[in-house]
């Protein structure tokens, strides 16, 4: 039974950087009240939980939210990739999170936060209970609900290994990685994507030799060099142009990718296997030729079991050396629910919307809350994008992320709003528009995007808009 009642306009669930930035934009644009439900005890969402030496994988300022820029835009001035966009680490992202929530959102006097909630629906009541206290809120919701978890990521510090363990054989997540009592002899990472990357390139750092790494690796990932997701609009457009050059000229998927690696954009770890694997975070240079310094690399599957002296996997097993530590790196990550309208009837479900970039895609939905009333207008300029697993997956999010983008660009305020939004890769800024290498590249784009779509298209499977 609740024990108080409170009266909002919008009920958005969940303060992870969807949430943070569709309410953000939100109430920059409208005057309403927002109450903001969030199961841990502030906003961040799996940055609370994540490995204490996790960087984000690009440029800070295309994360957070819209009012307020992350890292304000600094470039890193020394190191492997000077000149290239400061990169936020855990401590930095947690801090901002936490003061946008306080100073920005919750201080307007718009936004009312229950941190250390738990949510629930019977489909006409809402109620938030208090994990610390027991305490029950009936929320009474004017306009929307809206689901900013639905995209959550699941990291591995809030799961178990995805695989059986025998007593005695020490398995750890990736975030106890920093804080060990004693060395072991060997490290066995097990994962593919961007947490195994960190974890080895971090393991390294630390003096760890490459030769007592096992690298469990049941797919060989694609992945976007970070030379070429930089908020710069030149390199931006050149990278949507090296995109539809490989589009209009390739047969087949892995051709694709194969004319993007040789364009510098796609990054593979070892260059005698084809990837299968694409959710595509970006990676270094630095990080890949690190990387392939570990030749004991396991390409049998998945792991099924662990035992006191083997690793057992899906096509095969091999020796689990003496004195190892499994360093679990293998939860999902990105999750890929059903694509579904982003106004449903009963609320809003917040997804990506370009290709990539979640915290845009908040803050679009956001805009587009407070400055459209009807829903399919707001769906017809929003539709759903999907976040990518596999190499055709990658294409599909791409072409839909560019014929959205086509779409809303045809809005005026909405084009305004996203040319001055640092969390847009593809902004161009009305202050450098007439600079000579911003409009170079903006010719060169509009001259192969035609042939670039088309291919896209042919080989997504996808038809494109009137045709």
């Amino acid at each position: 039974m609740a024990t108080g009642m409170l009266k909002t306009d919008y009920l958005v669930v969940g303060a992870g950087a969807m949430g943070m930035a569709f309410t953000d934009a939100l109430v920059d644009h409208a005057d309403v009240h927002v109450t903001l439900v969030e199961r841990r005890h502030t906003a961040g969402g799996h940055w609370l939980d994540a490995y204490p030496f996790v960087q984000l994988h690009q440029s800070s300022v295309f994360y957070g939210v819209a009012s307020t820029v992350l890292g304000n835009g600094a470039i890193q001035e020394s190191g492997p990739e000077k000149g290239l966009g400061k990169r936020a680490r855990q401590p930095t992202i947690e801090s901002y999170f936490d003061s946008v929530l306080r100073d920005r959102l919750v201080g307007s006097g718009q936004v009312t936060f229950l941190g250390a909630h738990d949510y629930r629906s019977d489909g006409t009541m809402h109620l938030a209970t208090s994990r610390v206290s027991g305490e029950t809120v009936q929320i009474e919701v004017a306009r929307r609900v809206v689901d900013a978890a639905y995209l959550s990521p699941s990291i591995p510090a809030s799961t178990t290994a995805p695989f059986a363990v025998a007593d005695g054989v020490p398995v750890v997540p990736v975030n106890r990685l920093a804080d060990l009592a004693a060395a072991p002899q060997t490290f066995v990472i097990v994962g593919s994507g961007k947490t195994a990357t960190d974890a080895i390139v971090w393991l390294l750092a630390q003096g760890v030799a490459s030769d007592r790494i096992v690298w469990v690796r049941p797919r060989d990932p694609w992945m976007l060099n970070r030379n070429v997701v930089q908020p710069d609009p030149a390199i931006a457009l050149a990278l949507s142009t090296d995109i539809m050059l490989a589009g209009a000229a390739s047969d087949t998927v892995d051709e694709f990718f194969l004319r993007l690696e040789a364009a510098g954009v796609m990054i593979r770890i070892d260059p005698r296997v084809t990837p299968t694997m694409a959710k595509v975070p970006t990676l270094g240079e630095w990080e890949r030729d690190l990387l392939r310094t570990i030749e004991r690399v396991v390409r049998l599957g998945h792991i099924t079991r662990v035992t006191g002296t083997e690793i057992v996997l899906e096509r095969g097993s091999v020796p689990l050396p003496p004195d190892s530590l499994i360093v679990h790196c293998a939860a999902a990550g990105l999750q890929y629910p059903p694509r579904v309208p982003i106004w449903g009837a009963d609320r809003i479900r917040l997804q990506t919307i370009r290709a990539g970039f979640p915290c845009f895609g908040g803050a679009l939905a956001g805009y587009v809350e407070a400055t459209r009333d009807d829903d399919r207008e707001r769906n017809r300029i929003c539709p759903p994008n999907r976040l990518s697993d596999t190499p055709l997956d990658w294409i599909q999010m791409q072409l839909r992320g560019t014929i959205t983008t086509r779409g809303f660009g045809t809005e005026t305020d909405i084009a305004a709003w996203a040319n001055t939004c640092a969390l847009n890769l593809g902004r161009i800024d009305p202050a450098v528009r007439d600079e000579p290498a911003v409009r170079a590249a903006v010719a060169r784009l509009a001259e192969h995007v035609g042939p670039g779509m088309s291919g896209l298209a042919e080989l997504a499977s996808i038809a494109l808009p009137n045709q």
